[in-house]
């Protein structure tokens, strides 16, 4: 059925939902699972919300982000491992999330792509956007979205 399922994971309740579900799936089909954490990059401007930082700070704080994000893929592979099924964790560093998943997900030769839907709604998702609906709406390979 599928080979290679991403899965990616922003450490909310219902993304940890979707590793459980991304899990189980992969233990089923026999697929190797992909988890995805996407990274900022620290804004570089003062227009772009940055605090007048040195360079040295600043890669610490992104050392720090990138770290925080291998360790919750850690979580990743470790339930993954407990279930018979072979993680490759990946930490992307970009501002744009969906377009950072959609990469991962070709790069990675995905066949699928599950996610957590946020559940957004109203104004609140016309104003906040959805990483998920840009990846529903750009990804070549189907989507599986969890509520």
């Amino acid at each position: 059925m599928y080979t290679r399922i991403l899965v990616a994971t922003d450490g909310s309740t219902l993304s940890k939902k979707a590793i459980t579900s991304a899990i189980a799936l992969a233990a089923l089909s026999g697929a190797e699972l992909v988890a995805v954490k996407v990274t900022p990059r620290y804004p570089q401007s003062y227009f772009e919300g940055s605090l007048p930082l040195n360079p040295t700070e600043v890669s610490k704080i992104e050392k720090q982000w990138a770290d925080d994000a291998q360790k919750m893929l850690d979580t990743v592979v470790k339930a993954g491992k407990a279930k018979g099924v072979s993680v490759k964790p990946v930490v992307v560093k970009s501002d744009i999330v969906s377009d950072a998943i959609i990469a991962t997900a070709k790069k990675q030769k995905a066949d699928l792509i599950v996610m957590a839907s946020h559940g957004r709604r109203g104004i609140k998702r016309l104003l906040l956007g959805s990483e998920t609906q840009q990846v529903l709406t750009h990804a070549s390979v189907p989507v599986l979205v969890l509520r």
